[in-house]
């Protein structure tokens, strides 16, 4: 175990391109915090990382001598310490639907993109890329109910959702605008056009939708 030397503020290790990162991001936008922000490569991480989080993983949250290495982590602990806006519901009930939801992002969704990245074979890829476009697609209709992911307001669902949303272009997968994807394409530009959410974009980021 190394020795975790203290810290005056936060400070966050962020991969540019990774939507995990991204996640994150999205969050300390929204909560308005102040952060050092570390922009690195998972494929070559800085040096200080090694001595911090025990897999020199990115992203990586220190907080004083407080050190996290798993994005929900990172998200529900900066919901927590800045409470305002709130990004998860009050109820413990509604709480749990949340971090449902995030799982089945995580299991449906999230696998499908870093196979798409990262597979070097082209028929892995492209049932990925067939996969995560219908799975999208097939959820479109739910946006017409409420403007945020089953919710009135946006929460941390919502913060998983979009950097997946934002990299489809550059991931191959096409939205057609047709009349089941039109609540999917205006719920997409509404968090687009969010503050936070643009304050939170990388430059590798936002040469994704160039």
């Amino acid at each position: 175990m190394g020795v975790v030397a203290k810290r005056s503020s936060m400070t966050f290790f962020s991969d540019s391109s990774s939507h995990y990162s991204h996640r994150v991001r999205i969050v300390l936008a929204e909560k308005g915090v102040t952060v050092d922000m570390v922009e690195a490569d998972s494929n070559h991480p800085p040096a200080e990382l090694s001595e911090l989080n025990p897999y020199n993983s990115l992203p990586t949250l220190v907080d004083r001598d407080l050190v996290l290495y798993e994005s929900k982590v990172m998200m529900e602990y900066l919901d927590e310490r800045f409470p305002h806006p709130p990004l998860l519901p009050v109820y413990p009930v509604a709480r749990a639907e949340s971090r449902l939801y995030i799982h089945r992002i995580e299991k449906d969704w999230c696998t499908l993109v870093d196979s798409i990245l990262s597979s070097r074979s082209d028929n892995v890829v492209s049932k990925s890329i067939k996969e995560l476009r219908e799975g999208i697609t097939a959820i479109s209709p739910i946006f017409a109910e409420k403007p945020f992911f089953m919710s009135d307001e946006f929460t941390l669902v919502d913060c998983c959702i979009a950097p997946i949303l934002w990299r489809l272009p550059s991931l191959g997968v096409e939205i057609r605008s047709t009349k089941q994807t039109k609540p999917l394409l205006t719920y997409m530009d509404s968090l687009f056009n969010r503050d936070a959410f643009q304050e939170s974009l990388s430059e590798q980021e936002r040469e994704m939708r160039l």
